[in-house]
């Protein structure tokens, strides 16, 4: 996480980043990164895996940011890795260059790939507008929420390429929708559509018309009606979960509920209530 916080500004301000292979901006506390590389799907890079990580930690960061929403620009969200990289890495077989996937990661669970995305204390929103294969769905299994447009369609896709389930997806998936729904994704690679995609739990369909409009409003709402610093903690408490046994678990969560009767929000969250009006939360 970034040392410094960034300047807060209004919460109605836009922002905007220079990157190469995303769009960063920033409106009505809504931050959204947008994967942008049309022309080839959103077709995953380092260069794009680099600039996410550094606007997602500019987002968390950020106090004029309280919700993150991450998309594609075009008619894709992200058609998996780049085919002219794994062309490369089919071409290099047997040189002496080591490969990625053996090189050496931190043992820190939420410091993986994209395992850091659990520990951003605010949610962060997968607008799934188009075609999702590959280390792009990787990616989507780590955000908090996922929103899929009627019409787009996914793919685990690594059995059909002779690979194999990568980075943390043989571990989320099937935490998310279930042994036998996960192996069936892995095993096949077949094409998956926003109906089924909802039917095992993994996105929320809305229509493909207004899409990405529908999804930043309610982001916009859960971060207004939310204390922002419920939302972090409830997400902190629900992945920091997934490695406590109950006990554990039940103990954080009476600690941090004696916390929160010290806070700013919980004492908006009461008056709003008894006043029947809307609240003004201010995350502390």
């Amino acid at each position: 996480m970034p040392a410094t916080q960034t300047t807060a500004s209004p919460a109605t301000a836009s922002q905007t980043a220079a990157y190469s292979d995303i769009l960063y901006d920033v409106a009505d506390r809504v931050a959204t990164i947008t994967l942008n590389r049309p022309d080839r799907l959103n077709a995953w890079t380092q260069v794009m895996e680099d600039e996410m990580r550094d606007a997602l930690l500019r987002a968390e960061a950020d106090d004029a940011v309280r919700a993150i929403v991450i998309t594609g620009a075009g008619r894709g969200f992200c058609a998996g890795a780049d085919m002219g990289l794994l062309s490369g890495a089919v071409a290099s077989q047997g040189s002496a260059a080591p490969r990625e996937a053996a090189e050496a990661t931190p043992s820190d669970d939420f410091d993986q790939k994209f395992s850091y995305m659990l520990k951003v204390r605010k949610p962060i929103i997968a607008a799934i507008n188009g075609p999702l294969a590959g280390i792009g769905l990787c990616m989507v299994l780590f955000t908090d929420l996922r929103f899929m447009a009627e019409g787009a369609r996914l793919t685990t896709a690594f059995a059909r390429r002779g690979l194999i389930a990568e980075h943390g997806s043989s571990w989320m998936l099937p935490r998310l929708i279930g042994n036998m729904n996960a192996l069936d994704l892995l095993f096949s690679g077949r094409l998956v559509d926003a109906a089924e995609a909802e039917r095992l739990g993994l996105v929320r369909r809305l229509p493909a018309e207004g899409f990405l409009d529908a999804v930043t409003s309610y982001a916009r709402d859960l971060v207004t009606a939310s204390s922002p610093r419920s939302i972090g903690v409830i997400k902190q408490q629900v992945h920091t979960g997934m490695f406590q046994s109950l006990a554990e678990a039940w103990n954080d969560a009476n600690r941090a509920m004696e916390d929160s009767f010290h806070t700013e929000d919980f004492r908006e969250g009461v008056n709003h209530f008894v006043e029947k009006r809307a609240p003004a939360f201010t995350g502390r």
